[in-house]
């Protein structure tokens, strides 16, 4: 007991440890808070460090503060659409009007027309309907948002059940499952079909007096082959409007135009072809396919946009200045006749990519690293198009120790540079690396 009070005494005191490490570049209460907790920590273990492992014990803990605030990094992994890296980039247009809009005031609840309080977002909604083939469309602030909203408003007692097939009740990403959102607004499940088949007739039985609406829940994330069967949307819409029953598909990853024109990937339904099919209501994710900033869009009938919008919930859910006017341009993007940054990226030409390759491992030299030109395959990810892949350019990187090492010592550098390690190489997939990030790069691996 005595060693250990000695020991403790030893322990060096909060500001000193602060001051030592005064260059750091967290803000000083997060400093002193890390320290104060490490030591917290120490006087309850059983054998006390000497002074430098618990100044060391510190600057990792302060290390991994750090690391965990929001930086730019550079994506070498190959997954365009990547939910651990903020999903879509946005292009240098978007950027530029963020910029300009945190700034500075705006008329985002005010009619410069009149002099007087106006709603917000009448620019955005009314381009973005257009956008989508709709009669009328809204944002809020991610497609699960979309789909609750939608639910809560039409799925009330006694009318409080949706029809939905057992082959549609997905997992979307971190765990979230489609059952457990509608349950969560408040709505009862009325399963129909099977896992791989559903008939129309299914879907006929299930409507009832206390049906609030049918959904279809567009499986953006996996597929299923084989001895499998679920009616065309045209004859459920034919069907729903019969009954007098809204018909809601979630698309979820909000392509916009046609992707097969644009790579040599597979088709993607589209808000304009699910509304011309008969659909009521779509809705999908504002930072997949689509390109633009996180946001769930709704789009379809005039009469239930305007009902959702009168929802006390909707308030909850909206978007602030930021998000809307980054939607807002990048659907005047598209109406302008240009393309996302994203579908830039998926239809860079597989040269231009390997003419970088050759040039970065040309400035490299000097590094003890062996650097070679792979194949690579990447991935639109997002839980989208799950059985695309896209031919790309990789940096086969082989260091001198452990391929983990390397990667961590890249996770460290200024600015990060997140890969993948395949067959004991470390590759950098370029199609998800900007060009203008080539020289981060060759720099990073000199060092």
């Amino acid at each position: 007991m005595a060693e250990k009070s000695k020991a403790l005494r030893g322990i060096p005191a909060v500001e000193q440890i602060v001051q030592r490490l005064s260059q750091t570049s967290l803000p000083r209460p997060a400093i002193v808070a890390v320290v104060r907790r490490e030591i917290a920590s120490l006087r309850n273990e059983k054998q006390i460090p000497d002074p430098d492992a618990i100044l060391a014990r510190v600057q990792q803990a302060i290390s991994d503060l750090r690391s965990a605030r929001i930086q730019p990094v550079i994506n070498g992994t190959g997954v365009l659409i990547h939910t651990n890296l903020g999903r879509a980039p946005l292009g240098d247009v978007v950027t530029e009007t963020l910029t300009t809009i945190a700034a500075n005031y705006n008329n985002l609840e005010f009619d410069l027309s009149g002099g007087e309080r106006g709603g917000r977002a009448a620019y955005l909604e009314h381009n973005l309907a257009l956008l989508c083939g709709a009669e009328a469309a809204t944002v809020v602030n991610n497609c699960a948002a979309a789909l609750v909203l939608i639910l809560r408003h039409f799925a009330k007692p006694p009318r409080d059940e949706v029809v939905i097939s057992r082959g549609e009740l997905i997992q979307i990403g971190g765990g979230f499952r489609i059952p457990e959102i509608l349950e969560a607004s408040g709505a009862r499940l009325r399963e129909i079909g099977t896992t791989n088949k559903t008939s129309l007739a299914d879907y006929a039985k299930a409507i009832r007096r206390e049906t609030a609406l049918v959904l279809k829940v567009h499986r953006s994330n996996f597929f299923m082959s084989g001895f499998v069967d679920s009616p065309a949307t045209e004859e459920i819409a034919a069907l729903a409007r019969k009954h007098r029953v809204p018909f809601v598909e979630d698309l979820g990853s909000g392509a916009i135009v046609a992707t097969e024109k644009i790579a040599p990937i597979e088709h993607e339904p589209t808000p304009a072809e699910a509304l011309k099919r008969g659909v009521d209501l779509v809705c999908f994710s504002g930072d997949k396919l689509f390109g633009g900033p996180q946001a769930g869009i709704i789009a379809g009938k005039q009469q239930h946009i305007a009902k959702l919008k009168r929802e006390p919930f909707f308030r909850a859910l909206r978007c602030d200045k930021l998000i809307l006017s980054a939607v807002q341009t990048t659907v005047d993007v598209y109406l302008a006749g240009e393309d996302s940054l994203l579908l830039q990226m998926i239809q860079t030409p597989i040269e231009t990519l390997r003419a970088r390759a050759e040039k970065i491992i040309a400035e490299s030299k000097g590094s003890p690293l062996r650097i070679a030109i792979g194949q690579g395959k990447s991935q639109l990810g997002g839980g989208t198009l799950p059985r695309s892949t896209i031919p790309s350019v990789t940096l086969d990187i082989t260091p001198d120790g452990p391929v983990a090492d390397f990667a961590a010592r890249l996770r460290s550098a200024s600015p990060p540079i997140i890969g993948y390690i395949s067959a004991g190489k470390y590759k950098l997939d370029l199609r998800t690396v900007f060009a203008g990030q080539d020289a981060q790069i060759i720099q990073a691996l000199r060092n």
